[in-house]
């Protein structure tokens, strides 16, 4: 596996990864990285995974400031978790085209316009948002968490339409979902996936369950086109776990392509490929090298500090526990 030097930084990485390290010690910082993240973040870090599975290792760790590698409610979800550490992240201008989709206002008007229902929210939400559901979900847990609601209340679903939509399928509950999507994951169509199938009929097939081609793949396994015992609709930190026991064999991956230098990690003998290569989020990309050394460097302005009003800060944990409650082990990754 080549990984090439970053063009932002004039570093090796043993030099890089050095001053990364010396600087965390300073400051007794943790520093964490997204799966999505660039290869030399995610080399450098000291947890890469799922971004509620890391906020939770942060919230139990002993140092006294979170560096956040991913997207901005990424280091929101931090801060829910770990009011009393400082919170940074490397580029406070990453943000996510799903979260976008949503805001607390709508969240209170759809409310409105069904009284009664129950809101589940992905954790892919801004803070805020989540302070206006009654309990929040992972692509690992969502099923078992509808599952656990009452079959006689009305279920509003959001932001992500197809993990929604997954999720009615899966349960046979009728779902209220919000019409939102990740801009890469939805890139990742049915036709792509059905011609990269036929060009790898032997491959196991790895899909996230945010991704378009979602539904074709359920469809697919339902009609037998799909071999059950090698088509996973997993979250990404299950990718990984499954990447290790995948043998020598060839692995289509339906997420966005950062993931697949964790799976190389995991699993060095066998051959990782994405569905889509082009499924890169510039959002995750916008954390740098350079910007990860900054951020570290400048203990003095509030730049990469991340804030949650505590009003907010406690609905929205409330959110979360809800699901640590019901999901139980389940509750780990997105």
């Amino acid at each position: 596996m080549t990984v090439t030097r970053p063009a932002d930084l004039q570093l090796d990485f043993a030099s890089f990864a050095e001053q990364v390290h010396e600087l965390a010690q300073s400051r007794n910082a943790i520093v964490l990285a997204h799966n999505y993240q660039v290869p030399w973040i995610q080399d450098v870090a000291d947890h890469v995974g799922d971004s509620l599975a890391l906020s939770r290792i942060a919230a139990k760790s002993d140092c006294e400031t979170i560096v956040f590698c991913g997207v901005h409610f990424m280091a929101e979800t931090a801060k829910i978790l770990a009011p009393d550490k400082t919170v940074l992240i490397p580029d406070p201008a990453a943000g996510c085209s799903l979260a976008d989709t949503v805001t607390a206002p709508q969240v209170r008007a759809w409310r409105e316009e069904h009284p009664g229902a129950m809101v589940v929210a992905y954790v892919n939400t801004s803070a805020s948002v989540k302070a206006e559901v009654d309990v929040c979900c992972t692509s690992s847990n969502a099923i078992d968490i509808v599952n656990s609601l009452p079959r006689d209340v009305e279920i509003l679903f959001l932001p992500d339409y197809f993990l929604g939509a997954h999720v009615a399928r899966e349960t046979g509950r009728d779902i209220a979902l919000w019409m939102g999507e990740c801009h890469v994951h939805a890139g990742i169509t049915p036709v792509t996936l059905r011609r990269r199938l036929e060009e790898q009929p032997d491959a196991q097939l790895l899909v996230h369950p945010e991704c378009g081609c979602t539904s074709a793949a359920i469809y697919l396994l339902g009609t037998g086109e799909l071999p059950a015992d090698r088509t996973h609709i997993v979250s990404t930190g299950s990718m990984v776990d499954i990447a290790r026991g995948a043998g020598d064999g060839h692995v289509l991956v339906a997420t966005e392509t950062g993931i697949i230098h964790q799976l190389e990690a995991a699993n060095p003998a066998a051959t990782f490929e994405a569905v889509n290569p082009q499924a890169v989020c510039q959002y995750m990309k916008m954390i740098t090298p350079a910007k990860l050394l900054a951020c570290l460097q400048d203990e003095t302005s509030n730049f990469y500090r991340v804030e949650v009003e505590e009003s907010i800060r406690v609905r929205a944990l409330a959110s979360v526990q809800a699901m640590i409650a019901l999901g139980t082990s389940s509750a780990t990754g997105e």
